[in-house]
């Protein structure tokens, strides 16, 4: 048992090497496997509504340093990224879905791309329209509540607009592409089999 621990030599390496129809038949053996894993236990799927936010900088800084309306957008983002969190928001969800909402913080639940312009808010789940509502919910109750925070001045800016640009017929896909199954089924088998190769099948 003592060659499971010693390095392989140059010639196991060789020989692996030269295995070029190993590399391919285990490269397809492993997208198969990776294959089978995706459609028997398929992933959830993921929905996408979008919310389009201006922080209109030029209103609210026309005057100020670039570094000062840097500091503007960043803390203006963080506060939307609260809202986008907070219990009021995510509660209306947990209601309606009869979900809890730490598992609604818990991954169930994506906020993309917060800064300027569209914000996206992915939901996850075993069904496609639980996804859509859900995620339909969430960028509603969003900006319904950045409105009203706006409104009357409750922390955010008073520039700052919201637009809920896409929330019905939203776009479903599987929230781990098919694609990734096969690579990963194809890099684990060769992976497995080369350790394989090199530390139980030495010759002599």
């Amino acid at each position: 048992m003592t060659f499971l621990f010693s390095p392989p030599s140059s010639d196991d390496l060789i020989r692996l090497l030269k295995a070029w129809k190993f590399w391919v038949l285990g490269a397809v053996v492993g997208a198969l496997i990776g294959a089978a894993v995706y459609y028997i236990f398929p992933p959830d799927y993921r929905a996408r509504a979008t919310v389009n936010v201006d922080f209109n900088l030029e209103q609210a800084w026309p005057k100020e340093t670039d570094r000062q309306q840097f500091y503007y957008l960043e803390r203006e983002t963080r506060k939307l990224e609260e809202i986008a969190w907070s219990d009021d928001v995510l509660g209306a969800l947990s209601a309606g879905q009869n979900i809890p909402v730490e598992e609604l913080r818990g991954g169930k639940l994506k906020l993309s791309q917060p800064a300027e312009a569209g914000w996206h808010f992915y939901a996850d789940d075993s069904t496609s329209k639980v996804a859509q509502d859900l995620a339909s919910t969430w960028a509603l109750r969003f900006t319904q509540k950045v409105k009203e925070n706006v409104a009357v001045s409750q922390g955010l800016n008073s520039f700052i607009r919201v637009d809920a640009a896409q929330v019905q017929n939203l776009p479903v896909t599987r929230s781990v592409s098919l694609s990734v199954y096969l690579l990963s089924g194809a890099i684990a088998f060769l992976a497995l089999s080369a350790l394989f190769v090199l530390f139980f099948s030495r010759p002599g």
